[in-house]
């Protein structure tokens, strides 16, 4: 029975905050120890059981600039749960800041000037086959999205929506872009449409406090000051 449990996949609503946090301060201490040492960190000896258990993840850094304005830097996870989820973060936090594709790997100067990110996803939950199914299966600022057909694959977190204040054809529709596939793609029931849950916490600003995104708070803001204008 111990097995089985150290084996069960993590889901995003067992993590209190400051595990949360924890998970933040390894993301960042991930990539300062490499800075420094020019080697991957070893596994914390008090890390909590819990981080213990396979777990999905992504770390996203941004470059900061003010309390609202910042750019992405870099942002690379696991989907699936396939080590774990302190290996997960620890390794993809490395891959967020030196392999991305989109950019430069950081340079050490950087370091005092980006907030790092972890999301912690659910398993996957396949949609249904029809555009109006589709559509009310997906809850902005709950879920995140994956897009299969054939080798294409693309995923975007549930922040990416609430950020850019998508409705959810667009969400959608982005999604298959991200996939290497048509924007309508997901009216094609040959297209598998799968969503996911994260619990997100983040720096507020370099080296700051670390907080839990609430999504559907933040989304319900951006909507109302869009509106207000």
């Amino acid at each position: 029975m111990q097995d089985e449990a150290i084996n069960k996949p993590i889901d995003p609503d067992e993590i209190d905050d400051e595990t949360g946090a924890l998970l933040v301060k390894i993301a960042r201490q991930s990539v300062e120890y490499y800075f420094k040492n020019k080697a991957i960190m070893s596994t914390p000896s008090y890390i909590p059981k819990i981080l213990q258990r396979p777990g999905a993840a992504f770390v996203t850094i941004d470059t900061y600039y003010s309390e609202n304005q910042s750019s992405l830097r870099g942002c690379i996870g696991y989907i699936e749960p396939i080590k774990p989820l302190i290996n997960t973060v620890m390794e993809v936090s490395l891959e967020a800041a030196f392999n991305d594709p989109r950019f430069n790997p950081m340079d050490e100067r950087e370091i005092n000037f980006v907030t790092f990110e972890v999301s912690v996803l659910s398993k996957l939950e396949a949609s249904p086959s029809d555009k109006i199914g589709r559509l009310n299966f997906i809850v902005i600022g709950r879920d995140g999205l994956v897009i299969e057909r054939g080798y294409n694959r693309g995923l975007l977190l549930p922040q990416v929506p609430v950020e850019n204040l998508w409705d959810k054809e667009t969400f959608l529709s982005e999604t298959c872009i991200k996939a290497g596939l048509w924007p309508d793609c997901w009216l094609d029931n040959k297209t598998k449409v799968y969503r996911y849950r994260a619990m997100a916490w983040k720096e507020v600003k370099p080296n700051g406090i670390i907080i839990r995104r609430d999504l559907a708070k933040e989304y319900e803001k951006l909507i109302n000051k869009h509106e207000s204008i």
